[in-house]
């Protein structure tokens, strides 16, 4: 994707060959800045700290995480440790777990002398990996934008987004904004309403920088104000990405999912997740009763950073001193309210069997 007419992904290997590179998205809007992960606790941190996010990307810092312990310490203790670090950073989002589980197994069998280089030959073919996931995403979305468009030529399709499921979230193109992208590349005259997701406020810091660097006409709403848009026929397409789909087609997202899903749902507005492949975890066959909700520090209700008029960035307090705060930092919409799952490999009904169908080898993944 672009920033000011100039390609980036969101991490990559830097020109040493060995260090790592990405956007840190905390200081996004306001600064763009690039870190540099130099060691396997540099990536643990980054994953917690949220300077990466969003479950492809997750999983690809983690595999270069891997790559960067194997440097440090390529024995078989080294890998257990770099596993065991790792693997806890964030505990909602499978592709971490899946990407560990990948470099777990390619390492393996290597002689530690030659692990760092197959480290870093695997961790590179994860992230290509994802880039080539999203594309397929891409194009099998644009087909519903395209049918909507098709049925009211040269009119504008509107479509509702939820946190930042876009290229920050990924290696590149994004997973809900990808058919977004596509659309806007084809000439399809598009606008995307995008939810400003508190209180790490991704989509009003995120989505709304990277469609507005690339150039795409978007909006930003309150978080409450989808369901009135709903209503009032303003919102053709809603479309999110998701941290985990569970076997019987849960959608674990962002918080405040869930009740976008239930106002599409009142309203005849469809519903869609994007989503690769590694996002589905058929190890767990209930969603709203298996899949682990992360509950972040309370600080992230309490407080908000932004620029002052001067320029300067300030944090500040808007909850009362000693009021409890919980922070749960997503829900689970239930598959009977997700009108279908855009993956690569088609866009599938949010049910076990569709999944399994075109899913096998993730079903063997999970029995390991």
């Amino acid at each position: 994707m672009k920033v000011d007419g100039k390609h980036f992904r969101s991490i990559w290997r830097e020109r040493d060959g060995w260090s790592v590179g990405a956007i840190d998205q905390r200081r996004l809007p306001h600064e763009f800045v690039v870190a540099r992960m130099t060691s396997c606790e540099d990536a643990a941190v980054a994953i917690r700290d949220m300077l990466v996010r969003g479950a492809p990307l997750i999983g690809a810092t983690a595999a270069y995480g891997m790559a960067l312990a194997m440097r440090e310490d390529s024995s078989d203790a080294g890998l257990k440790h770099a596993y065991e670090t790792l693997v806890v950073a964030r505990p909602t989002a499978i592709n971490l777990k899946w990407a560990l589980g990948e470099m777990r197994k390619a390492l393996a069998p290597v002689d530690p002398v030659e692990r760092a280089e197959a480290a870093y030959v695997r961790a590179d073919e994860i992230a290509e990996q994802d880039i080539e996931i999203n594309r397929g995403i891409a194009g099998n979305g644009l087909k519903l934008i395209e049918a909507i468009a098709a049925k009211r030529p040269g009119e504008t399709v509107n479509l509702l987004t939820h946190c930042n499921a876009g290229w920050l979230a990924t290696v590149d193109w994004g997973t809900a904004t990808a058919p977004i992208y596509l659309a806007h590349e084809r000439g399809i005259k598009i606008h995307v309403w995008v939810d400003e997701t508190r209180p790490r406020n991704q989509g009003a810091s995120l989505t709304a920088w990277e469609l507005g660097h690339h150039g795409v006409p978007h909006t930003v709403i309150a978080d409450n104000t989808g369901g009135h848009l709903m209503q009032h026929g303003m919102v053709d397409l809603a479309i999110v990405g998701t941290d985990r789909v569970a076997a019987n087609g849960d959608v674990c997202n962002k918080i405040g999912t869930y009740l976008k899903a239930l106002a599409a749902h009142d309203n005849g507005v469809p519903f869609y997740v994007a989503l690769p492949s590694p996002t589905i975890d058929f190890a767990v066959d209930d969603g709203i009763r298996d899949i682990p909700i992360e509950q972040r520090s309370g600080t992230e209700v309490t407080d908000m950073t932004g620029r002052t008029a001067d320029g300067r960035l300030e944090t500040v307090r808007i909850v009362p001193e000693g009021s409890p705060v919980a922070n749960y930092a997503f829900d689970v919409t239930p598959a009977r309210l997700v009108t279908g799952l855009i993956t690569e490999r088609g866009v599938l009904k949010p049910d076990r069997a569709s999944l399994a169908e075109a899913f096998p080898e993730r079903i063997a993944a999970a029995a390991e």
